[in-house]
């Protein structure tokens, strides 16, 4: 899909390094700049509980650098650094980065800079809260700024919740992440259609917000703080614990639809006509009672039980699962939504692909590259020689 495509990418942690991978994933060329000495901060992070690197494998870069990504370590720091990162910037189609905005103009490579060596190169950046207003230099990572600030953390809590629910490791950064593969592959085709540019911009906050976008437009409309006010009372959209504590899922949104055969199939054939649950205001009106036969009837079997049960049921239900448990889902398997890779060491590592395909078939699943690995390479390609390389190295601003 991208192929004959070269991307940029000045980035590190997960949000732009991500959307660069599915670009990779889908044929673009990725140059990634990274530090000479220690490469993307990323690589020796600890995170999600685990060590930066088990067994000598960093999951989460490869889970986040894959896709055949070709890394080249640069100082950008450094005005000779700089130098070299603009003449790649000369030879893509695409530059992205994660740099707030001080620090792209501070370094020279802010927008300006990097039209003035390729005017027809596509500039895509993800970043925290918006390049505009009193925060567009505040730092943030997707916990702090998509989950906490975005609202997401605080309309998923129950009330009666203690403490807020913690977010699970790169949310909010893998979804900005296919937002801002999204903005980019449109510029692409902007460009093939009118000869334009484009500045392609996606931030935490905004992802949030438009993830929300109901409870927000809702909450203003009518002054309430809608994320407690629109749990439902639809009792047939609703979690219900089975005899081995196990949940189940229902979402009969059409509950009239679906009413008649999932109570007698669950064995309350007797409530289908009573007047207090007989239709969907019946039932709303109703809502606790019939919550609670319902809860007593789950109560009755357990979670393999009603498998079985509800196997071949029609209407929208399913368990709550464990990822444990998701790993063995026949779904997951048979559409490769986990898939193993081989990584430069030769040790299988399972990532997930990103979530599209095109004419069935998966991306282009190539490990994450040592960092450096190909910067003699690149530079080879851009027309630098062997006696410049090593006057680059023995200046110390590239690996």
């Amino acid at each position: 899909m991208f192929e004959g495509v070269r991307v940029l990418e000045v980035a590190e942690w997960i949000l732009v390094p991500a959307a660069a991978a599915i670009l990779a994933e889908f044929g673009a060329d990725v140059i990634k700049v990274e530090r000479p000495e220690g490469g993307d901060m990323f690589r020796g992070t600890a995170v999600s509980g685990t060590s930066a690197t088990t067994d000598g494998v960093s999951f989460h870069m490869e889970g986040v650098n894959r896709g055949g990504k070709r890394s080249v370590g640069v100082d950008v720091t450094r005005p000779e650094g700089r130098d070299l990162v603009l003449k790649m910037a000369r030879e893509a189609d695409v530059f992205m980065t994660s740099l707030r905005p001080n620090a792209r103009r501070k370094l020279g490579i802010d927008v300006d800079d990097v039209r003035a060596v390729n005017p027809n190169i596509i500039y895509a950046y993800g970043h925290g809260t918006g390049t505009e207003g009193p925060d567009a230099e505040k730092a943030g990572y997707d916990m702090s700024v998509y989950w906490s600030r975005g609202g997401i953390g605080y309309s998923v809590a129950e009330p009666e919740f203690a403490r807020p629910v913690r977010m699970r490791p790169a949310m909010g950064d893998r979804i900005a992440a296919m937002n801002l593969v999204a903005g980019t592959a449109a510029a692409l085709f902007k460009r093939a259609q009118t000869g334009e540019t484009s500045v392609v911009e996606v931030s935490l906050l905004g992802t949030a917000v438009w993830q929300i976008a109901s409870d927000v437009v809702y909450s203003k409309a009518f002054g309430i703080e809608n994320s407690r006010v629109s749990r439902g009372r639809n009792p047939l959209v609703e979690y219900y614990k089975t005899a081995d504590d196990r949940w189940l899922s229902f979402v009969f949104l059409e509950s009239d639809r679906w009413w008649k055969p999932f109570a007698e199939l669950i064995g309350l054939a007797g409530l289908v006509e009573d007047p207090r649950f007989c239709d969907h205001a019946a039932r709303e009106e109703n809502y606790e009672e019939c919550c609670g036969v319902l809860a007593e009837t789950f109560r009755g079997a357990t979670l393999a039980e009603w498998r079985e049960r509800l196997a071949d049921f029609a209407g929208p239900w399913e368990p709550v699962q464990s990822v444990q448990e998701l790993l063995h889902d026949p779904q997951l398997i048979a559409n490769q939504y986990l898939v193993d890779m081989k990584t430069n060491s030769g040790q299988n590592v399972s990532v997930v692909p990103a979530p599209v395909r095109f004419d069935g078939k998966l991306g282009r699943l190539e490990p994450c590259p040592e960092a450096g690995a190909n910067t003699e390479e690149v530079l080879l390609e851009l027309g630098e020689t062997w006696e410049d390389i090593v006057r680059h190295k023995d200046g110390g601003y590239i690996s």
